[in-house]
C-alpha cells in the first residue's frame, strides 16, 4: 500500500522556441501539443511501412527476408505498438489535423492502422461510438461486469467471443440505436481488412500472415486485456460511476511512452481531455477520488494489473494501491476490498449510472 506522492507523469511544457520543421508541422495539427503524433506518424512511415512491403518483394527471400521480418516484429510490437495504439486513442477523440487539411486525418486509421492489426474505422466505432456512450454497462458489447474478473477461464470467454463475433455484435449494437453512420463504417472497415488480407495473401501469404494477420490477433488479444484491465474493479451497487468502474494508473513508465493511458477514470470522464492535461486534473479532482472510494496503483500499468488478477496476485497489487483517504489499515484490508469488486455482476443489478 502506498500513500499518494508527487506526480511525475508528463504534462506539456511549452518550448522557448520551435524548429523550423515544428513550426512546418503545426500549420496543419489543430493543437501544438500534439507534434509529438507527428513525429511518431513519421518515424512509423520511414521504419515500419518500408520493412512491411519488403517481406512482399521477390528478390527478398531466405535469411534476409527473415531478418526483414524480425526487424518488422521488433519494430512493431517493442517500438511502436503501445505507443501508435494509444496515438490513435487520442486522435479519435481529438481530431490531429485542421479542418481545411482533414484529409490527413484519413492516415492514421486507413493506412498505417492496418500494419498494426487495426481494420480502419473500427477503433473509433467500437471505443468512441460504442464503449464511452455505453460505459461498461448492459449495452457495452466489451462490457466485463457479467465475467469473475480474476478468472483466466472468463477472460477466455470475454476474448473469444470479441474475436469470433465482435463485429457482429458491434453492428447489431448500432442496428438497435439506429446509428446507420457508425454501422457503415464499422463494417466497412472491418469487411474491406478482411478482402484485403485474402487478396494479399494470394499474392504472398507469408508476408501477409506476418505484416497484417498476426498483428490482428495480437492487436485483439491486447485490447481486451487492457480493456478487462481498466474495467476490472467495479462497484455493484453503482457501477455506472466513472469513479468506481474504472481504474487509475500514476507514475509509471508507461504514462512517458503511451500518452498518459493510464488515467482511465477522468478519462470517461472528460474523453475530450488532452493527455497533458490528466495529471494536473488528477491532483485537482482529488477529493473526488476520495469520495467515491476510487482504484489508484502507482508505478504499474494495465498489463500489470491483468497479469496480477490472473495469478490471483491481489498481494501484488496491494502493494502499488494508493490509499488517498487514508481508509485502509494495511494490505490485508486492501485486498478485501479489490476482490469485493471483481465479482460478477449481473446486468440486471445495474442501480445507479450518475457520476459523482
Amino acid at each position: 500500500m502506498k500513500q499518494l506522492t508527487t506526480i511525475t507523469d508528463p504534462t506539456y511544457v511549452r518550448p522557448e522556441r520551435f524548429s523550423s520543421l515544428d513550426r512546418f508541422f503545426l500549420r496543419y495539427i489543430r493543437d501544438e501539443r500534439d507534434l509529438p503524433f507527428v513525429y511518431l506518424t513519421v518515424k512509423i512511415s520511414l521504419t515500419l511501412i518500408p520493412l512491411g512491403v519488403l517481406l512482399y518483394m521477390p528478390f527478398v527471400q531466405g535469411w534476409v527476408w527473415w531478418m526483414i521480418a524480425l526487424a518488422y516484429a521488433y519494430f512493431n510490437n517493442f517500438m511502436f505498438k503501445g505507443p501508435f495504439g494509444l496515438m490513435l486513442h487520442c486522435t479519435s477523440h481529438r481530431v490531429l489535423f485542421k479542418k481545411e487539411y482533414s484529409i490527413l486525418n484519413q492516415y492514421l486509421p486507413w493506412v498505417i492502422a492496418p500494419f498494426f492489426g487495426h481494420s480502419p474505422e473500427t477503433y473509433y466505432t467500437h471505443h468512441v461510438g460504442m464503449h464511452h456512450a455505453e460505459n461498461n454497462l448492459k449495452d457495452d458489447e466489451s462490457s466485463t461486469m457479467p465475467f469473475q474478473r480474476d478468472s483466466l477461464r472468463d477472460f477466455g470467454v470475454y476474448f473469444g467471443t470479441f474475436l469470433f463475433t465482435g463485429i457482429y455484435h458491434l453492428a447489431a449494437y448500432f442496428f438497435r440505436k439506429k446509428r446507420k453512420r457508425l454501422l457503415y463504417r464499422s463494417v466497412r472497415g472491418e469487411m474491406l481488412f478482411i478482402f484485403f488480407c485474402i487478396g494479399m495473401s494470394f499474392l504472398n501469404f507469408p508476408a501477409t500472415l506476418w505484416v497484417f494477420i498476426i498483428p490482428f490477433f495480437l492487436y485483439r488479444l491486447i485490447a481486451m486485456m487492457g480493456n478487462w484491465a481498466q474495467h476490472s474493479f467495479i462497484d455493484p451497487l453503482d457501477p455506472g460511476n466513472d469513479y468506481k468502474n474504472s481504474i487509475t494508473c500514476i507514475n509509471t513508465k508507461y504514462n512517458l511512452k503511451c500518452w498518459n493511458d493510464g488515467y482511465h477514470i477522468s478519462h470517461h470522464e472528460r474523453q475530450t481531455m488532452h493527455w497533458t492535461e490528466h495529471p494536473a486534473y488528477f491532483v485537482q479532482t482529488r477529493e473526488k477520488y476520495v469520495l467515491n472510494e476510487a482504484i489508484v496503483f502507482e508505478g504499474i500499468h494495465f498489463l500489470h494489473v491483468f497479469f496480477w488478477l490472473m495469478r490471483r496476485r491481489y498481494d501484488l497489487l496491494a502493494k502499488h494501491f494508493v490509499d488517498i483517504g487514508g481508509k485502509f489499515i494495511n494490505d490485508e484490508s486492501v485486498i478485501e476490498f479489490l476482490k469485493s469488486r471483481t465479482k460478477k455482476i449481473p446486468f440486471q443489478s445495474e442501480i445507479s449510472m450518475d457520476f459523482a
